[in-house]
């Protein structure tokens, strides 16, 4: 089979229409993409503004524990001080036990598994499910005392927002 190169001999465009056509770039509209507003857009996803990000400094760090991981564990946190044991109860603070704890903003538990030891767990977040399974085993989840502070400091927000905005 012959070479594109050698059928286009004696052509006097080689594919590329009339004579004017390959001068430059304009009949491309530009080099790459070049060129504003809807020029070149066709079905691009990654040009134009998507949703909002919040600015990290702005998101609290929130660690994450899971509630099946403290029952299975509790006996060798007793033995290594972390946490307490009380009879057949545990007395277990949350941020002692999640890696990265004391750095994080929130130390939150989760549910999920089986809690078969009696619990008393401190934290400063606690999904429905954690705090279900932990009182089901005779257990207690309670909030930590830096948790109950933002909670109070966020009542007196709107508490003085309220009154802010019955003045007007």
């Amino acid at each position: 089979m012959t070479s594109k190169k050698r059928r286009q001999r004696g052509s006097r465009t080689h594919g590329g229409g009339t004579h004017k056509n390959r001068r430059g770039a304009g009949h491309r509209g530009g080099r790459g993409r070049a060129g504003r507003a809807k020029h070149e857009f066709h079905n691009y996803e990654p040009l134009g503004k998507h949703g909002f990000k919040r600015p990290e400094d702005a998101q609290d760090t929130v660690v994450e524990v899971k509630v099946q991981k403290l029952d299975e564990d509790a006996a060798l946190l007793a033995a290594d001080g972390v946490a307490e044991q009380d009879g057949d109860a545990y007395h277990i603070d949350a941020r002692d036990v999640a890696e990265d704890g004391y750095e994080a903003d929130v130390v939150k538990v989760l549910g999920g598994g089986q809690v078969r030891q009696e619990l008393h767990v401190v934290a400063d977040a606690f999904t429905a499910g954690a705090v279900e399974l932990i009182e089901s085993a005779d257990g207690s989840a309670e909030l930590s005392e830096r948790a109950e502070k933002a909670a109070e400091d966020e009542v007196e927000e709107d508490n003085n927002t309220d009154e802010e905005g019955s003045e007007e």
